[in-house]
């Protein structure tokens, strides 16, 4: 059974959080592998004349919603719901909640918000449509709406409660995993935490990741960051001790901001003729005092797509090794190269090794793949079969070509 967590997060107002934690999910977006797991946060605020609910859970956990929820209200009392993100993972639970409350409750998001909830809910009643940056009073709070486009849809926003200085992000700010946790009052727990928010960042956020310095920026450029007391995003941990840290991290990784020394290694190897190339790049990277982290398709291991996208944002550089099957690229590396130039496109130096049996293909698709997108190319070296003494010393300069690249 799935851990619900209630929490009073604050007195005055009265402002809850009501966190499932999803452990059975398997595949997020039907895609996604997340064995750790993850959170849906919803958030509820008691003002004086007004009871506000900022989202909601996933359709497969709502009787779990609505015992939580009417644990602390009866839903006949919400007098706003507020949809910062119509993704089914936050609305799923919103038809059934509105039955409880005899379709009561003013429903507020953007414009496009409205037209899907019609288009998934057939919800078209009550519904206020904002406007960037506007104002609404409810109760004795001011919330003011920002539109925050692709991050990652196009009707997403956040909502800053003016008078409490309290951002609902949603999935802006969010992470994969369950932490042990609710906040960030836990300085290890945030370690823990930070690498599955860069592998959410970079697989449901990443084909836009521009998107994310622009709209941090304009939310910084509106004054409500530097001082801001709590940021409560759609999954993972809320923010409190350091709420601007989150945003920072999010920054980072929109930008691809490398961590010193990092190389990214990916490669596939059937029969242990790529390793052997491979092996040789590492032991130079090692050399030259760079920290390889490596991940292997072979007949033993097949690590998730999604891991390694996660790695690429603070990769200085990337070495990519494949083998030409069927007169192409190994179905695995092709793959991740799809994704990887889809979600994790950045200005990052690759180098190619490829290897064949009776006919090079391999790497010359994966250069010409590299070279269409924003990574800078740096060299294509193919090996026919096992490595030899003079391929070792071509790989050995293709690494050193590679690093210069990063001193430039």
């Amino acid at each position: 059974m799935p851990k619900v967590w209630i929490e009073k997060l604050l007195d005055e107002p009265e402002l809850y959080l009501l966190r499932i934690d999803d452990d059975k999910i398997k595949y997020f977006e039907a895609t996604w592998d997340i064995p750790e797991g993850i959170t849906y946060n919803a958030y509820l605020m008691k003002t004086d004349s007004a009871v506000v609910l900022f989202d909601a859970w996933k359709k497969d956990y709502t009787n779990e919603f609505l015992e939580a929820l009417s644990s602390i209200v009866d839903p006949k009392e919400i007098t706003h719901i507020v949809v910062h993100h119509m993704e089914p993972d936050h609305s799923g639970a919103l038809p059934r909640l509105l039955e409880l409350n005899g379709y009561k409750a003013k429903i507020i998001g953007t414009v496009f918000a409205k037209r899907l909830l019609e288009a998934f809910y057939d919800i078209k009643e009550n519904v206020h449509a904002i406007e960037d940056g506007e104002e609404l009073k409810i109760g004795s709070r001011t919330l003011k709406f920002i539109t925050v486009p692709w991050l990652h849809w196009p009707d997403t926003m956040i909502t800053y409660v003016v008078e409490d200085k309290i951002i609902f992000s949603c999935d802006a700010g969010g992470g994969y995993s369950i932490p042990e946790a609710i906040d960030d009052s836990d300085d290890e727990v945030v370690e823990r935490y930070l690498p599955h928010v860069t592998k959410y960042i970079v697989t449901v956020i990443g084909h836009y990741h521009k998107y994310i310095v622009e709209n941090i920026e304009k939310i910084k450029e509106l004054g409500i960051v530097d001082d801001v007391r709590m940021i409560l995003p759609g999954h993972g941990l809320i923010w409190r001790k350091n709420p601007q840290k989150i945003f920072e991290h999010y920054e980072k990784v929109g930008a691809g901001v490398p961590k010193k020394g990092k190389v990214l290694v990916i490669y596939d190897s059937m029969y242990g003729f790529v390793e052997e190339s491979v092996r040789v790049a590492v032991n130079e990277l090692e050399r030259l005092g760079f920290t390889p982290v490596v991940y292997r398709y072979t007949d033993k291991e097949a690590p998730a797509v999604s891991d390694i996208l996660g790695e690429v944002p603070d990769s200085e550089a990337l070495v990519i090794g494949a083998s030409t099957y069927e007169a192409g690229i190994h179905p695995r590396i092709r793959y991740l190269l799809y994704e990887m130039l889809d979600k994790a496109n950045y200005e990052k130096p690759v180098l190619i090794l490829g290897t064949f049996g009776w006919a090079g293909v391999a790497g010359r698709e994966i250069e010409t793949l590299i070279k269409r997108s924003k990574f800078d190319h740096v060299d294509t070296i193919e090996v026919k079969g096992r490595t030899t003494p003079e391929d070792e010393v071509r790989i050995r300069e293709g690494v050193r070509e590679l690093v210069k690249r990063l001193r430039r």
